[in-house]
């Protein structure tokens, strides 16, 4: 039976109305001494998290260091790809927006290179040789349909990086339409298909949250706000969800059924609106009878009541006292 490890998607959320201060960590400035280390704090509590800041850039290699550095020995990190692998019209809009040239040109430099790949290795490189490197997230935009050139570039993309253990996260149902030829390809490669829970559209992928390899796992939940999904005020807005402990039932069912069957798991909260999906992903570890590491805060459990019998079931050698 494989490990299965429970935690967020991101650790730090200082801004806007959902932030994680004052729920999760200490105030800025109100009960916050200096030098507080958010990463240490959320590490004490849990044993993995899923770094969603790689989408928009690889993190220095002095940063990954730091971060192997500021972890225990069994602490592990799973990255999102860097958005030019997997969204190459975002980094256009974005990175590229000021750049002149021909759309021609502003093409030619949104399209993925060698430079880019080598990169991203160099910057995961101290995870990986640390020992803390989970696995790589290919999130690709509901945009992303089954096509030839997307298969081609799927393809091109495992082999890029088969030396990592791989998730793929597909969101258009065209997917789900050829799931034999969808898995045919991922296995190939020994990726795994991303279990996903959000609200559900017609051309959303349908899954069975079963596993496709025998390596890994991986299942990400963002919440069920339907309402505020596609139309709300703040990107943030569509991650305001909590999960009931019996909505939470099923899908830990079919995570702790998976892990029977692979060499590790991993299931990542994404609903992460003031710390939201730190309530959630205590109460995923409560279920499966591994305690967070350390006692939660009271603000967190005042916050969000469901989570006050998971508060008082974690032993009491781990609390602070």
């Amino acid at each position: 039976m494989g490990a299965l490890r429970v935690g967020t998607s991101g650790w730090s959320y200082p801004g806007g109305k959902g932030t994680w201060n004052g729920v999760f960590y200490p105030k800025r400035g109100g009960g916050r001494r200096g030098g507080f280390d958010e990463l240490a704090f959320y590490a004490e509590r849990f044993d993995t998290v899923e770094i969603n800041s790689s989408f928009y850039g690889p993190p220095r290699p002095e940063v990954s260091r730091d971060w192997v550095r500021r972890t225990p020995a069994a602490f592990e990190f799973s990255l999102k790809l860097y958005q030019k692998f997997t969204h190459p019209s975002m980094y256009k809009a974005g990175r590229l927006k000021d750049v002149p040239g021909t759309p021609e040109q502003l093409d030619a430099l949104a399209r993925v290179n060698q430079a880019d790949v080598d990169v991203f290795r160099g910057a995961i490189d101290p995870l990986a040789s640390g020992g803390k490197l989970g696995a790589l997230l290919a999130q690709f935009p509901a945009s992303f349909k089954d096509a030839p050139e997307s298969r081609a570039h799927l393809e091109w993309l495992l082999a890029t990086f088969r030396d990592y253990p791989v998730a793929v996260e597909l969101r258009h149902r065209s997917w789900s339409d050829d799931l034999a030829g969808t898995l045919m390809l991922l296995n190939a490669f020994g990726a795994a298909l991303v279990q996903i829970d959000e609200p559900k559209f017609r051309l959303s992928i349908r899954q069975n949250q079963l596993p496709n390899v025998k390596g890994f796992y991986y299942m990400r939940l963002h919440g069920r706000n339907a309402a505020e999904w596609w139309r709300h005020r703040s990107s943030e807005d569509r991650y305001n969800y909590l999960y009931s402990a019996d909505e939470l039932k099923p899908i830990v069912e079919s995570a702790v059924a998976a892990r029977e069957l692979v060499r590790k798991a991993y299931l990542y909260l994404n609903n992460h609106f003031a710390a939201k999906s730190v309530a959630n992903a205590a109460m995923v570890k409560d279920m499966i009878g591994d305690p967070v590491g350390a006692e939660l805060p009271a603000e967190l459990t005042a916050a969000y009541p469901p989570l006050a019998p998971v508060a008082a079931r974690v032993p009491v050698e781990r609390k602070r006292v």
